[in-house]
């Protein structure tokens, strides 16, 4: 059976922007729950971020999102030409001015009552821009411009990996993930891989939140996909971030690979 042709790129899955805007809310009031209990001693602690501590990454997760207010603070451009689905590619595009910006804040906040203040004060500037603006709003961004739901998507990416980074930095932390967040964020990054690979050969399920095809070659039309991949939602986030190498997760039981054509390896990760 001759190879199919890879099918053109997929308009954006269409997400709910109160229930996306109110993920947002709940994941970032769930990582300031959770800091408020650190002391100074663990806010120093590592992180698998490099040379980044516990402290610069609360401080980026709070940069990340006051990015949503500074957004809609700027002209409202005349048009979006840029896709939840072109994000991971632009993440690892300024990696100097983040860290630069993440420290500085975490400068200016060494204490956990100064970095407590800092999420409160976050939550409100979030809470009363969104409260007036419009679903349909368009924002201008460094990297290009997108709908007011497509960046809020994103934050549910970044606030859902470093969630993940926090809770492996600081033993015991446990920080909840929201479930809408973390299936907003499994779902775009389950599309990325689509749009990075597209074609029908393998089907790609993180239960209960996505299901994705993905990979040139022969396309099924029923019954069981003779190329499946399978995995949790943390494990893919974990794999598609980075975090997680494609033959520790296939070694550790993490994914389920069958086919020829279920080897991802060469295709994550998806974010920069």
């Amino acid at each position: 059976m001759p190879a199919a042709t890879p099918p053109a790129r997929k308009r954006p899955r269409a997400y709910d922007h109160a229930r996306t805007r109110a993920a947002v809310s709940a994941q970032f009031r769930n990582v300031r729950d959770a800091l408020r209990g650190l002391d100074d001693t663990r806010l120093a602690r590592p992180t698998r971020l490099g040379d980044w501590t516990v402290r610069d990454l609360a401080a980026h997760l709070a940069l990340t999102v006051t990015a949503v207010p500074r957004a809609l603070d700027r002209p409202e451009p005349d048009r979006a030409g840029f896709s939840p689905l072109d994000y991971a590619a632009a993440t690892g595009l300024h990696p100097e001015d983040v860290a630069d910006a993440a420290r500085r804040l975490a400068a200016a906040h060494p204490g956990p009552e100064d970095l407590d203040a800092l999420y409160a004060a976050t939550e409100r500037e979030l809470t009363d821009r969104l409260d007036a603006a419009p679903a349909t709003r368009l924002i201008e961004m460094r990297v290009g411009t997108m709908t007011l739901t497509g960046f809020l998507v994103t934050r549910t990416v970044e606030l859902v990996v470093h969630t993940d980074d926090l809770n492996a930095a600081v033993p015991g932390l446990d920080i909840p993930y929201d479930r809408q967040a973390l299936a907003a964020c499994t779902r775009l990054l389950a599309d990325t891989l689509a749009a990075k690979a597209p074609g029908g050969a393998t089907e790609v399920r993180v239960p209960p939140f996505a299901v994705v095809q993905c990979v040139a070659g022969p396309r099924h039309t029923r019954g069981t996909p003779p190329n499946v991949v399978e995995t949790d939602p943390l494990t893919w986030v974990r794999l598609a971030a980075g975090r997680l190498s494609w033959a520790d997760a296939v070694e550790e039981a993490k994914v389920s690979a069958s086919g020829e054509r279920s080897d991802l390896s060469a295709l994550l990760p998806l974010l920069g």
